[in-house]
């Protein structure tokens, strides 16, 4: 099997953040998302992988290299603009040849991974003869999650089989609370059915118009629904959950100085280099590599960034990204800030501050 990243599009939803750089590399607990789907497909026993990727190829590229950091192979297929799930999959052909393929989006944030998932797709492609002597293998399986909101999802339709039976795009009224994850496994005969569907009302090949082809001319779809929790990171208030998730699971290390003034309390990482002083760190939390915090309250449920400097503030439930500096902002909460952001405050107000900045920005804060 082969694993197909899908690491285009344009991010519209966290902009500006992605005005400048790409969705799949906004960190989560200092690590970008991108890499928790890499990992977990190393962990299935995935060693090849195509990754599709758009206008942001080259940020794409610099951070993932060959993929050898994983222990995989990286293939890159250029998308000269977002097209559609089934898309990636139909320019894919030649890398993906006729082996199964597991297709995972590059924003996704899975607490289990999808090793359970690959296994079970393996055992049942090749399903032993029942008592009748027949075998009933199948062409493909989704990745479902039960959601308050299904409305706002592609939807999934059950057979008393327990096959799917059809899917739904973000209907207005639900036929069931079973989301598309956004993780599917194929064997070869999805390249038919990306070849025979045409573009949606919005100019794209959808992934469930496939998966709906395949359904229509006789091929069995299995599902999966998500054991644990998992996060669409393509905008803020998910983001947020989702470093919050994964910082609950965080290992504590001092790596970094904390000098006797200060108090870390709970599960605590810091960086190598980092430096502490007059200060309480309070966990769940990550202090990044070469960070400085003075006489600062940071936690619980953040992220600060390598390089990051938070200096006379207080932070929580927020991301910092790499070599930005906070400065007098008395209690900001709940935000995402870039890369090399500058925020200050001239003179402290009461209450909290909610902040989304791109990369770059520079913000002053009055009184």
């Amino acid at each position: 099997m082969k694993g197909l990243v899908l690491a285009g599009g344009n991010g519209t939803r966290l902009r500006p953040i992605t005005h400048t750089g790409a969705k799949q590399l906004v960190p989560v607990a200092n690590k970008p998302i991108l890499f928790y789907g890499l990992e977990h497909l190393a962990a299935a026993g995935i060693t090849e992988v195509g990754m599709v990727v758009g206008a942001t190829g080259p940020e794409i590229r610099d951070a993932v290299g060959d993929g050898s950091a994983w222990g995989l192979a990286v293939t890159y297929i250029e998308q000269d603009e977002p097209r559609g799930l089934a898309h990636c999959v139909l320019i894919a052909r030649d890398f993906l040849g006729d082996d199964d393929v597991i297709v995972y989006l590059g924003d996704n944030l899975l607490r289990h991974g999808v090793t359970d998932l690959v296994r079970r797709f393996e055992a049942r492609r090749h399903p032993a003869p029942g008592p009748d002597g027949r075998v009933e293998p199948f062409s493909a399986q989704v990745l479902l999650a039960r959601v308050p909101d299904p409305q706002r999802f592609g939807v999934a339709v059950l057979g008393p089989d327990g096959t799917v039976a059809g899917l739904v795009e973000k209907p207005e009224r639900p036929p069931s609370d079973l989301a598309l994850v956004g993780v599917y496994l194929f064997d070869r005969s999805i390249h038919d059915a990306v070849r025979a569907i045409r573009p949606s009302a919005r100019g794209e090949l959808e992934i469930t118009d496939a998966i709906e082809w395949l359904i229509h001319r006789g091929h069995r779809v299995r599902h999966q629904v998500l054991d644990g929790w998992w996060k669409d990171t393509g905008a803020l208030a998910p983001l947020l959950e989702g470093n919050r998730l994964v910082l609950e699971a965080v290992e504590p290390a001092i790596d970094g100085t904390v000098d006797g003034a200060s108090r870390i309390e709970g599960r605590v990482r810091i960086g190598a280099g980092a430096v502490v002083e007059a200060s309480v760190i309070r966990g769940p939390a990550v202090i990044g590599e070469g960070a400085r915090v003075a006489r600062s309250q940071v936690g619980p449920f953040t992220a600060i960034g390598p390089g990051c400097q938070i200096v006379d503030s207080g932070i929580e439930d927020s991301i910092v990204l790499r070599d930005s500096r906070v400065t007098g902002v008395a209690h900001l909460a709940g935000s995402l800030i870039g890369r090399e952001v500058e925020v200050t405050r001239t003179e402290r107000a009461p209450g909290p501050t909610r902040l989304m900045l791109g990369d770059h920005s520079w913000l002053d804060l009055g009184a």
